[in-house]
């Protein structure tokens, strides 16, 4: 069990730091903050966007979408354009490839 004399001692120091907390005066800005922040909102504001910056990042876009395409295929731009011979494992002539039904 915990003993009394070491809470009541733990209670009284609580109570103390609470008592200096309330007894604190309240923070106060420096001079000229709120004018400094609404200078600065109005400047951002009035600041015109430039189109330019998304213009400039399309080609990284559409480079990007690219290179997803290649990756993620089936494997289609990688194929040969010719056809595959088939040659028998004695060296003779290609078999016949079997009919489509």
């Amino acid at each position: 069990m915990s003993d009394p004399a070491t809470r009541s001692s733990a209670d009284e120091e609580l109570e103390d730091l609470l008592r200096q907390w309330r007894n604190m005066q309240d923070a106060q800005p420096q001079p000229f903050f709120y004018s400094r922040v609404r200078a600065r909102l109005v400047g951002e504001a009035t600041g015109e966007r430039q189109p330019l910056r998304t213009w400039l990042r399309w080609p990284s876009y559409a480079a990007l979408l690219g290179i997803v395409l290649l990756l993620s295929g089936d494997g289609a731009a990688l194929r040969s354009a010719e056809p595959v011979i088939h040659y028998q494992l004695d060296g003779g002539p290609p078999a016949p490839l079997p009919a489509r039904r």
